[in-house]
């Protein structure tokens, strides 16, 4: 095991992997792949400034601290650092790659692979909010910023570990045969187990979705009526999304494990794909965060930088009330008299998530 950590400063094992994997010229320079990298940079960039838009307006705005708009900004968090990484491993791509060590290499993809399935962890964590807000399921208490902290360190904790494993060992930087052919110094068998990782996430989404559709159809009139349709087009776009996105990447690596080295072309344009799942990244505000038109009056606001205007000429009591999270479930006094409606007060301010 120490001779394989001796490898990781050693630049010789990068060229040596790629023209096994590759062959010769495997990540040369070529002016197509120029102009990739540029529309890449330029998504990553959008992807950047756009995540941050979300946070800074969640942070602005005190009526949105409530539970599921921080678990949006958790995604949202992952979402930014995913284009960021994504970005950087763009730029250190190509010839670049041969000037670094095994380390450094480990460090690029490693992030990047940790970012992303935090993204995709978030949207599991949102999810599961959904289940509870539908449910009307009092998970977040008198403790419920301790089980949101626990939830959303979670999510990094597992995406941080699931990113590391390579590093720490699971490799084939001593095993020429077990080698990817999209990551050169990762093991196949490291490929599969993130494949089916994701999948079961995958899984678990549509599960979580499926049974709050059922929910909703089969609930009462004062759930249906006021929410079926604004929610059951949200789990279609998120649902539409997430597969459009991913379904393609998988695909690559579930051909990365089981394709012989060399015998798989389409192997070797794998970037493009996982260009395209970081799609999923730039959609998730616009689904989760457009939806809501408290969301998207404060984008509004921060956009025109008019933060010092915001409220004027506007009652305290017209911002309107969160369909069902479990958060302002939670909020409400007990009795009668001051149950929360279960439809909107205003149509000013309709968060429809």
């Amino acid at each position: 095991m120490g001779s394989i950590y001796k490898e990781y400063w050693n630049r010789d094992k990068i060229r040596e992997h790629y023209n096994f994997t590759k062959g010769d010229g495997g990540e040369a320079a070529a002016p197509s792949r120029w102009v990739g990298s540029v529309l890449i940079v330029v998504l990553c960039c959008f992807i950047v400034l756009e995540n941050l838009l979300v946070l800074v307006s969640i942070c602005r705005n005190k009526r949105l601290h409530l539970a599921m708009y921080i678990f949006i900004g958790n995604l949202a968090a992952s979402d930014l650092l995913a284009g960021a990484a994504f970005m950087a491993n763009t730029l250190l791509s190509g010839s670049t790659t041969f000037s670094l060590t095994p380390v450094q290499w480990f460090v690029r993809e490693g992030t990047a692979f940790a970012t992303l399935a935090a993204s995709v962890f978030s949207l599991l964590a949102i999810a599961i909010e959904r289940h509870v807000a539908i449910t009307k399921v009092k998970v977040y208490s008198s403790d419920k910023s301790c089980r949101m902290v626990l939830l959303i360190g979670a999510c990094w904790v597992i995406a941080g570990a699931v990113g590391s494993l390579p590093i720490m060992g699971w490799n084939c930087i001593s095993d020429l045969g077990d080698c990817s052919t999209v990551l050169p110094l990762y093991s196949k068998r490291y490929v599969l187990f993130v494949t089916t990782i994701f999948t079961l996430i995958l899984m678990a989404i549509v599960g979580l979705y499926t049974r709050i559709y059922c929910i909703v159809r089969s609930s009462h009139a004062e759930i249906a009526s006021a929410q079926t349709l604004a929610l059951l087009k949200t789990v279609t776009i998120v649902l539409g999304a997430f597969i459009v996105c991913w379904l393609p990447a998988f695909i690559i690596l579930l051909m990365d494990a089981s394709c012989p080295v060399r015998a798989c072309r389409v192997l070797y344009s794998a970037n493009y794909f996982f260009a395209f799942a970081t799609l999923n990244s730039a959609a998730n505000p616009v689904i989760y965060m457009l939806r809501s038109k408290d969301m998207r009056g404060e984008f509004l606001r921060v956009l025109c930088c008019c933060g010092r205007a915001r409220g004027r000429g506007q009652p305290p009591g017209r911002a309107g009330v969160p369909l069902r999270t479990s958060s302002s479930l939670d909020r409400a006094p007990a009795g009668p008299a001051t149950e929360l409606p279960t439809v909107p007060l205003t149509h000013e301010c309709t968060t429809s998530v």
